[in-house]
């Protein structure tokens, strides 16, 4: 009995041990559960968009925001405008993104193919640009910049060269072997470089008659390599390889920022507009949450993180320049004061012949 009673008392005793030994268990697999919860809410969202500088500006500086304030997570699908525009025309049943960011020219075929659905009516929408908001509210820009001509200042000063002024100075005889141009058929810089020297010689968004007829052998015989985009344009200024160029104001800041000797001109004739674009995907499985981020992207907030940060000019009117920017943002309002704005309807028209003749003619 004394055993029985001694067994007993042993019993009772284990029993509250063990339960209170299992609370801290307990404990974290409810934190656990409710950790699992939590993220099993947060939905996430796909920004198809160029990489590189912009992403890293965008997803560390500009998206976090966001993300806090309605428990999302923003992930950006990287590539080129026309990469990007081929995943949303493949996914269009189904869409995987819910934004894109493309250049100007690529954004009107966007909506051209029925791949963007209309922003909603927002007070934000009134800050921005006039041109920066695209007929019907079908996309709207979110950077806004311009192709004119760079240039490389040590090369210009080794040879005494006064700063370009001019579109036609890519056809100065003194610059022979020292242009490089990005090929018009695959590169909004060299278009643009192209469409400007074709307006100055007489013709203009539909007729191009005049700059195939010219281009050949006034600008032509300068030229160095006709390169598919910009990717290696700061390896071959840095290497002297590259004197003269069309480029953007936004990218050779940033390239002055890494110690390379690059400068940028605006030309006489005005340089070209060259806006980066968002939409939203139609069809896209958050269309509310995809409709906030964009209106959110428009507004003076963010884009003075993605100037700060990024060297992104504004298309909301109301962005005052932070510290360090003012020189920049005045000389960009400078520039938009005789930028031309390419008609995208109708280039986009003729433009499975315009590269096939300027690779047949010219980019070869």
């Amino acid at each position: 009995m004394s055993k029985c009673g001694s067994s007993m008392t042993r019993n009772k005793q284990v029993g509250p041990r063990r339960l209170g030994a299992g609370m801290p268990l307990l404990g974290a697999v409810l934190a656990m559960l409710l950790s699992a919860a939590a993220v099993a809410q947060q939905k996430t969202l796909y920004v198809g968009m160029n990489g590189g500088d912009m992403a890293r500006a965008f997803s560390q500086h500009v998206f976090p925001e966001f993300e806090r304030a309605h428990n999302v997570r923003i992930v950006v699908e990287p590539g080129m405008s026309t990469e990007v525009l081929a995943r949303a025309q493949a996914d269009k049943d189904k869409p995987r993104l819910h934004l894109m960011f493309l250049d100007d020219g690529i954004m009107a075929r966007a909506i051209s193919m029925g791949l963007c659905a209309p922003l909603n009516e927002d007070p934000v929408l009134k800050e921005l640009y006039p041109t920066a908001l695209k007929k019907d509210r079908m996309a709207a820009g979110i950077d806004i910049g311009m192709t004119g001509l760079g240039y490389n200042t040590k090369v210009f000063a080794e040879r005494g060269w006064a700063p370009p002024t001019s579109w036609m100075d890519l056809a100065d005889p003194k610059y022979k072997g020292q242009v490089v141009v990005q090929s018009a058929a695959s590169s909004t810089f060299g278009l643009h470089a192209f469409l400007m020297v074709n307006r100055i010689l007489g013709g203009d968004d539909r007729n191009y008659e005049p700059g195939f007829a010219q281009w050949p052998a006034t600008i032509g015989p300068n030229v160095r390599e006709y390169i598919p985009d910009s990717a290696r344009l700061a390896d071959m200024v840095q290497a002297d390889r590259a004197a003269l160029f069309p480029w953007t104001p936004t990218a050779i800041s940033r390239l002055k920022r890494r110690g390379v000797h690059v400068e940028y001109a605006q030309p006489r004739e005005g340089a070209m507009i060259l806006m980066v674009g968002e939409c939203v995907v139609a069809g896209n499985s958050e269309p509310e949450l995809s409709q906030k981020l964009a209106l959110y992207l428009l507004s003076a907030q963010a884009q003075t993180k993605a100037l700060e940060m990024g060297g992104h000019f504004p298309s909301n009117r109301n962005v005052l320049a932070p510290a360090g920017h003012a020189d920049a943002l005045q000389r960009f309002q400078g520039y938009m004061s005789n930028a031309r704005i390419p008609n995208w309807d109708q280039i986009n028209e003729s433009r499975p012949a315009f590269n096939a003749r300027w690779n047949r003619e010219i980019g070869r």
